[in-house]
């Protein structure tokens, strides 16, 4: 099968990333607005970039009709976010806080997580969550036009938090964290069947 993305609409294409592209780890990303209002919403087109300078990026689409969504507008004009993880434990609240409220709506009072004041960043932590990522915005790409473009927000990690019972003898351990990944449509994966593979050494002479 060919596919031409340019051939087809916004909402199918993304629908075939999703299920080519997975899984998907999951930015829980907080933020705050010049109004003070707290804003928490999930996004799946999430990856590291480097470790040292440490920089994360995350993709926000275009609201449906064309808007900026919220964790746009306040990474703009904030200038910081955080990114928290997802766990089973956290996936329905995760998922509820994917819904479009309005933007003087705060997700932490509608779900019930706490939120806890950073250390270096504006923008609140979620308390529940495994590991928070405080981040400083180094740069807001946009592609595309309205009504259906997407933004790159790319942040440098200022400040990491992981809770104690997430950590083995001063490392994170990642069987404990248990982070959930994003697949397409309903559906989510649990990390609980893995297998090993050794890098291979130097290629031969």
């Amino acid at each position: 099968m060919k596919i031409d993305p340019h051939e087809m609409a916004r909402k199918d294409f993304y629908n075939t990333l999703l299920a080519a592209l997975n899984p998907r780890p999951i930015a829980w990303v907080s933020t705050v607005a010049e109004n003070g209002v707290f804003n928490l919403a999930p996004f799946s087109f999430f990856q590291a970039v480097s470790a040292k300078p440490p920089i994360v990026c995350f993709s926000v689409a275009s609201k449906r009709d064309g808007k900026k969504k919220d964790t746009l507008r306040n990474a703009e004009s904030g200038k910081d976010f955080v990114i928290n993880t997802v766990n089973e434990e956290l996936a329905e609240l995760m998922n509820q806080t994917s819904a479009e409220y309005p933007p003087e709506v705060d997700e932490f009072k509608e779900t019930g997580l706490t939120p806890i004041k950073s250390e270096l960043v504006k923008s609140p932590r979620v308390g529940e969550s495994p590991v928070n990522m405080e981040c400083q915005v180094s740069q807001i790409i946009q592609f595309g036009e309205s009504p259906e473009f997407g933004s790159l927000i790319i942040g440098e990690v200022v400040c990491m938090h992981v809770r104690d019972e997430y950590c083995t003898d001063g490392d994170v351990d990642g069987w404990k964290l248990m982070n959930i990944g994003r697949l397409w449509g309903k559906y989510y994966c649990r990390l609980t069947d893995t297998f090993e593979m050794t890098m291979p050494g130097p290629f031969p002479k």
